[in-house]
């Protein structure tokens, strides 16, 4: 069995965690009887389960992008306006 990573479980809802749990322990118990052949399937259910908390991720991900990218844009906006207070002070 994989696990998924703990920035997507840290995402899971509380019903999709407990889920994620039970099938996670049902697929282990089954590799413990080399009952590989379900574990597939069960390791199936589990990637389909985290499907929606990844998508969160993702989002949040672009989110600081835009955010980064917000914020240089106000600070290079900043800046000029600095350069251009300084170049009006030496002016004087």
């Amino acid at each position: 069995m994989r696990h998924c990573s703990v920035q997507v479980r840290g995402l899971l809802t509380r019903e999709e965690l407990d889920r994620y749990n039970a099938l996670f322990e049902v697929g282990h118990y089954l590799e413990e009887q080399k009952r590989y052949d379900l574990v597939a399937i069960v390791q199936k259910e589990i990637d389909l389960l985290i499907l929606p908390a990844i998508e969160r991720l993702k989002e949040k991900s672009r989110q600081r992008d835009r955010d980064t990218e917000q914020y240089l844009r106000r600070k290079a906006e900043m800046e000029a306006q600095l350069k251009a207070l300084e170049d009006e002070d030496e002016e004087d």
